[in-house]
């Protein structure tokens, strides 16, 4: 297939734009999940708790509260995962719909670019806005499994398997909130992506402004600073 009338369209920016996008958006999650010892990311930090939340979890004789918190943060995946889907259906009907593409070029731009450039850009957004529901998908099913998981944890804590169980839900917890975290990720970088429709230069700037946003949560932010107080330690 020849890409050449596709490439056509767009400027040697365009394509850095999006290059730089598409490594922001990649390296973070690598750089938020393997943080570096001295400098433990939010999510870093939050996974210790969400293993001493099991830790604890098995040598509780009543265990409501724990379920009602497993469940909240289902219901949390799933909103998102209906949010995306929402998005996802209405981007393709945005691309169908030819003569709207055509409204929106001429609000945001005074030329007047092809269609193809339109439906690209937009293809860009949905490519961020699937992604972002799948992981939302697969973290709501990793937060079932840790339910179950719990749900096996015997009552009595001297149990031999109950440590082992309790830590096997740590793990599926923490492994739940990556791919949480890793969709809402997607979701920034994809409402990045729609500055496109203005031009590279706003891509560049929302991209970079995305990204700063991002580390200043897991590494510069109050919320990070409370985590990583260990007053509350033993």
């Amino acid at each position: 297939m020849d890409f050449a009338p596709f490439l056509s369209v767009f400027e040697p920016i365009d394509g850095l734009a999006v290059g730089v996008l598409l490594l922001c958006w990649l390296g973070v999650s690598l750089i938020v999940e393997n943080p570096p010892r001295r400098w433990p990311s939010t999510a870093e930090l939050m996974a210790g708790y969400r293993h001493a939340w099991m830790d604890e979890f098995a040598k509780r004789e009543v265990r409501i509260l724990d379920s009602q918190i497993i469940s909240n943060l289902r219901q949390g995946t799933a909103f998102f995962a209906s949010a995306s889907m929402i998005a996802i259906g209405g981007g393709l009907a945005l691309l169908g719909n030819t003569d709207r593409l055509r409204g929106v070029a001429q609000d945001l731009t005074i030329d007047a670019a092809p269609e193809l450039v339109w439906e690209i850009k937009l293809l860009l957004m949905l490519l961020f806005v699937a992604n972002a529901f799948l992981k939302f998908v697969w973290s709501h099913r990793l937060f079932a499994y840790c339910a179950v998981i719990m749900a096996a944890v015997p009552d009595d804590p001297g149990s031999p398997v109950a440590k082992a169980r309790a830590r096997k839900a740590g793990a599926l917890n923490v492994t739940a909130a990556r791919s949480y975290n890793r969709g809402l990720r997607s979701v920034y970088f994809g409402i990045a992506a729609s500055a496109w429709l203005v031009g590279a230069l706003p891509l560049l700037a929302a991209t970079l402004f995305t990204l700063g946003v991002i580390l200043r949560r897991e590494f510069a932010s109050a919320s990070r600073a409370i985590l990583i107080d260990d007053s509350d330690r033993d």
